[in-house]
């Protein structure tokens, strides 16, 4: 009977593939970064709304977000596909998410097929801003606003070189920093102003200096956005914009409140006042749940997919940060990777934009979008499959990293 399924599942996608890979030609030459992905939303929703999904736009505060979903009517678990669309600013889908949207639009479409039969629910979460920006890391909005709270599982794919199970994430607080102080003429009366500048370069030497007595696994790296606008005028005004990292959540909570009392410090030394805090959501670090992972791996192998190079234990290194790890904080996630370039391409460059629209990258749609069908087909209909995972991820939270 899984076969059928299968073979059902395998069916649509094929037939459904080009409509898939035109949507994802579209987004390509429509880039829009965060909160501006108006014609990406539109595309994808409205797809997912011709497919009979009850579609719901501007959602946990993002305004090109959407929460697509399908009921079956029957009792069994709930399921939600992960799809990104934003692009990188001035360069872009140099990350590929003109593919991942629609991987996870077609594989929830492709669920739909054979959901009634299972029983449970379906769901597609439209999440933008993943690389940052204007209200970025919308996951973290729809962890807060309950999106996740009646749902089991939650599965996506990102475009890559290779194929991987999911990689580590370092959880990122991006914060902005702003002195206030007043402006008085820097050679006439320069006893009369407060530097604001002044604050910002003791804030930031101070920033450096903690990084003597931080755990190897915390990155703090920032740049000055506004030092002032003339250097014969005290600068009443300075501000400055920083990621801070960690391995963990717990250790980052941490590095938050030493680097505020740093810029707290810094204030009460030059006598200006301050502002700190998040410019868009936090990410947290990845929980990751490996036979959760070894379910998409097993699907890779059964496929028998040519010149498949698979790398099963990467090594985690040069670690970067997305809003992926907010959702596994609270339910079984993956984000495992799939197969774009024949070629090693990094992320956010030249090469991978170019992947990103190549033949093999829209082959990687259909491959993409059975291959998490295929993992969810096996959720709805293995009780113990599901136990065990949801009983290691609870092992692997408890754990962290």
């Amino acid at each position: 009977m899984l076969s059928d399924y299968q073979e059902k599942i395998h069916d649509y996608i094929s037939k459904q593939a080009p409509i898939y890979q035109d949507l994802a030609l579209d987004i390509h030459a429509h880039p829009e970064v965060s909160n501006y992905e108006f014609h990406s939303q539109q595309v994808l929703a409205d797809q997912l709304d011709q497919l009979g999904f009850k579609v719901v736009r501007d959602v946990a505060g993002h305004r090109t977000a959407f929460a697509a979903y399908y009921d079956s009517g029957q009792p069994g678990p709930t399921i939600a596909f992960l799809a990104e669309y934003d692009a990188l600013p001035g360069i872009g889908h140099a990350c590929g998410h003109n593919l991942f949207g629609n991987y996870s639009c077609l594989a929830g479409a492709a669920i739909k097929q054979v959901i009634d039969d299972l029983g449970g629910q379906v769901r597609v979460y439209g999440t933008p801003g993943e690389e940052g920006g204007e209200n970025g890391s919308a996951k973290g909005s729809f962890v807060r606003h309950g999106f996740f709270a009646d749902v089991d599982f939650a599965l996506c794919a990102h475009p890559g070189h290779k194929y991987q199970p999911t990689s580590a994430f370092l959880a990122n607080d991006p914060v902005d920093i702003e002195f206030f102080g007043k402006s008085s003429h820097a050679a006439a009366a320069p006893e009369k102003g407060i530097s604001a500048l002044d604050a910002m370069i003791l804030a930031f030497n101070g920033i450096n200096s903690l990084r003597f007595s931080m755990p190897k696994d915390v990155n703090i790296h920032g740049v000055i956005t506004d030092g002032g606008q003339a250097a014969n005028v005290v600068p009443d005004y300075t501000s400055a914009r920083f990621y801070l990292r960690a391995k963990n959540r717990a250790t980052l909570d941490q590095v938050y409140q030493k680097v505020e009392n740093v810029v707290a410090g810094a204030a009460q030394a030059t006598g200006t006042t301050y502002q700190f805090g998040l410019f868009q959501n936090a990410c947290d670090d990845m929980i990751k749940t490996p036979s959760f992972d070894q379910v998409f791996l097993n699907h890779i192998k059964a496929l028998d997919i040519p010149d498949c190079d698979i790398e099963e234990n990467p090594v985690d290194k040069g670690l970067g940060s997305s809003d992926v790890g907010n959702v596994s904080q609270v339910i079984p996630t993956i984000q495992p990777y799939i197969s774009i370039s024949d070629d090693y391409i990094a992320g956010h460059s030249s090469e991978f934009k170019a992947a990103a629209k190549s033949d093999k990258g829209l082959a990687s749609i259909a491959l993409a979008a059975e291959l998490l069908a295929r993992t969810a087909l096996d959720l709805y209909t293995d009780d113990n499959l599901r136990q065990k995972i949801k009983t290691d991820y609870q092992t692997s939270r408890a754990k962290g990293n």
